[in-house]
């Protein structure tokens, strides 16, 4: 099924291309069969994952991609395709044995992660096949923005049996997007045969069904089989915008890493088989034999490419660490500055807008303001529906399909294409409904993991500017996967910002922060609250709120109720029963956002009331409130009068029933009991 011109031979290839390529396939296979000495003398490259037997796909891969108008996504083996595309010596070895110079990162990710942001060839994670979603979504944007480039995806076959990569392809089919999803084929993955990971000996056999999706199997060990194969993919969905495979057949002439022993599971025929497979020594075989170079040419080139080495390795040595205090540096992008309401704090006149209100005013304002905002998500554009909720009703008629739509029930597709998208240029701003119900959003938490380190993993170079919505919490009858509270989850990864407000203006003044910040936030939207009387508030039409600024609803002295979300009201019914009772004064504070959190205000106030009930709709066990319980006792514990004490969920699943649902998460009730025991003690 080799449907391709022959545009490279042998013999109509041009001499100093030729001489170019085995120049870069020697420097390739030298950096290659030197990585493991700096692990054996403990200098570094303590992951390394040999590319000897992939040398022709990827040559053609790195030759292929222009890095005016593409984005390459390598994968760890993809040493000679980062050679091929441009990177020096220097920069493999500083990224090998992780030295601050390593311009994918400055040490901070494996080694044999090669990447150059500044050349989008982007800096992949570990987490094999998810880079797929991250091309899809960048290709989104080169179709969009009609830049005529191409995101190219490369990975082994055994990666493509992960669900997100089947995912990508058929996101990538739907939407006609211009990408080349590379699969380098060498029959294992680590240890485990094909024949265990598909029934389709060729792995792109299981996506030929695939509407406006093209296949080209070439031979990637063959130096021009794999050119022919990738300029044409290439022609195919720069020409057509439209996204191909290409399957390359290579050999794994290696263990898959320093860690991995072959000799284990193959066997002496095998390991002599792969070796007499070798690209390299077929090129070379090819160039003497057809008479195309001299001896002493190929020579020179192998003289000059060790001198390079050598000096490459010699800089590397004497390159500088990263320095230890560095790990605090990048882990978030500086936020947008809400200079006009500084604190958020603002009381304002006017006729009350329900919480759904602010949120989907505050999405149209600032899709106005940034033309460059897209939103999508499940069931958020279909005629008049915005949402499971209507959060974003009225959208797509106003801003166009182009800016809003729909996603496929896919979360990690949803999360996944977001990190892509915006990569293709920094003004980007996506906000995406992670899931219909932030229960939902489990398949999408390799993604957000992935998502949460970009910034710190690239040392700055790339930054995921999206808003994560999440319609979040219960009293609504909903029960599993419709209740549940997923915050705590979500809080233990640094790199992300996490704000979950109570009222409408405050929903409406985080979200126009949220979109105007870079880096990536997830916003908590209390579903209870969205056309809840209580909630709703005046909201002036440009209200900021910044993050980490906790907002204190009632001034007390008794008593510090720390809280945020659904339970804000019911703390604060709480605090005027206990002072029409005459039993105390309580001063309730609204976290707003949890990271940042805002320790100021809350030591402040208990340092001025001594007693602290901390609230939240969450579990109590691992929920939220034992890091703020944890933060108290360890800088104000010399302020308290008694030990801190917490409401929350039971440590269950919050049931369908209205009865089961109201014996699990707290209630006012709950709270007024809780208060009292502690004003008790």
């Amino acid at each position: 099924m080799n449907e391709y011109p022959k545009i490279y031979s042998i013999n109509n290839t041009d001499k100093e291309t030729l001489l170019k390529w085995y120049r870069l396939l020697i420097l390739g296979r030298t950096l290659d069969e030197k990585a493991p000495n700096y692990l054996k003398q403990a200098i570094g490259w303590s992951y390394h994952a040999p590319a000897a037997g992939h040398d022709g796909i990827q040559l053609a891969i790195g030759q292929v991609f222009e890095r005016a108008t593409d984005h390459l996504f390598p994968y760890y083996r993809d040493l000679v395709t980062n050679i091929s595309a441009g990177l020096t010596a220097e920069e493999i070895i500083y990224n090998g044995i992780s030295r601050d110079a390593d311009v994918a990162g400055g040490g901070r990710h494996m080694s044999n992660h090669f990447a150059k942001p500044e050349w989008n060839i982007h800096n992949v994670s570990s987490c094999t096949g998810n880079h797929t979603l991250h091309a899809v979504g960048v290709a989104r944007a080169i179709k969009k923005y009609k830049s005529n480039g191409v995101a190219f995806s490369s990975q082994g076959e055994s990666s493509v049996s992960e669900g997100y990569v089947y995912e990508a392809i058929n996101g990538a089919s739907n939407e006609q997007l211009p990408v080349v999803f590379v699969f380098q084929d060498n029959g294992y993955g680590i240890s485990v045969p094909k024949k265990d990971q598909t029934a389709n000996r060729k792995v792109a056999k299981n996506f030929e069904g695939f509407k406006h999706l093209k296949i080209f199997y070439c031979n990637g060990k063959d130096v021009f089989d794999s050119m022919n194969a990738m300029t044409e993919a290439v022609r195919y969905a720069r020409e057509e915008n439209k996204p191909a495979i290409v399957h390359a057949n290579c050999v794994r002439i290696h263990s898959h890493s320093n860690s991995d022993r072959h000799d284990l599971y193959r066997d002496d025929n095998e390991l002599g088989y792969v070796l007499e497979y070798d690209p390299l020594a077929k090129y070379r075989r090819l160039l003497t034999r057809y008479e195309r170079v001299t001896e002493k040419e190929l020579k020179d080139i192998e003289d000059l490419v060790a001198e390079e080495v050598k000096e490459a390795h010699r800089k590397g040595l004497s390159a500088p660490q990263p320095s230890a205090d560095s790990i605090f540096d990048f882990v978030l992008p500086e936020a947008y500055k809400a200079e006009k309401y500084p604190d958020g704090t603002h009381q304002f006149e006017g006729e009350p807008k329900k919480f759904i209100q602010g949120l989907n005013e505050t999405l149209k304002a600032e899709f106005h303001h940034n033309p460059d905002t897209f939103l999508w998500g499940q069931d958020i554009a279909n005629k008049d529906k915005g949402g499971i909720f209507n959060v974003s009703k009225g959208l797509q008629q106003e801003f166009g399909k182009e800016r809003v739509f729909n996603a496929p029930i896919a979360e990690d597709y949803i999360m996944g294409t977001a990190n892509g998208m915006v990569r293709f240029d920094k003004k980007i701003r996506v906000v995406v409904e992670g899931a219909e119900f932030a229960d939902y959003f489990w398949p999408a938490m390799e993604q957000f993991v992935e998502t949460t380190h970009e910034y710190w993993r690239t040392k700055g170079q790339f930054s995921p500017n999206i808003t994560v919505r999440l319609a979040s919490g219960g009293y609504i009858g909903g029960g599993l996967y419709h209740s549940q509270n997923i915050e705590a989850a979500l809080t233990t990864f640094p790199g992300v910002r996490i704000v979950y407000p109570s009222f409408a203006d405050d929903a409406a003044g985080l979200l126009r922060t949220c979109m105007r910040s870079e880096g990536m936030t997830v916003f908590m939207e209390p579903k209870a609250l969205y056309n809840a009387p209580k909630a709703a508030t005046p909201i002036p039409d440009d209200f900021e709120v910044p993050f980490g600024k906790a907002r204190i609803r009632k001034v007390g002295s008794d008593m510090t109720v720390i809280t945020y979300g659904n339970t804000t009201h019911m703390c604060l019914e709480v605090a005027e029963i206990l002072e029409k009772e005459g039993l105390a004064n309580i001063e309730v504070i609204d976290l707003r956002s949890l990271i940042p959190l805002d320790k100021e205000a809350i030591l402040t106030s208990v340092k001025k009331t001594s007693r602290v009930l901390v609230v939240h709709e969450d579990k109590v066990f691992a929920g939220f409130g034992g890091e703020i319980s944890a933060i108290i006792n360890s800088e104000a514990f010399e302020f308290l009068d008694a030990p801190v004490k917490r409401v929350g969920s039971t440590f269950t699943p919050v049931g369908f029933n209205r009865i089961l649902e109201a014996a699990t998460l707290p209630s006012t009730a709950k709270i007024l009991e809780a208060a009292k025991e502690l004003l008790l003690y």
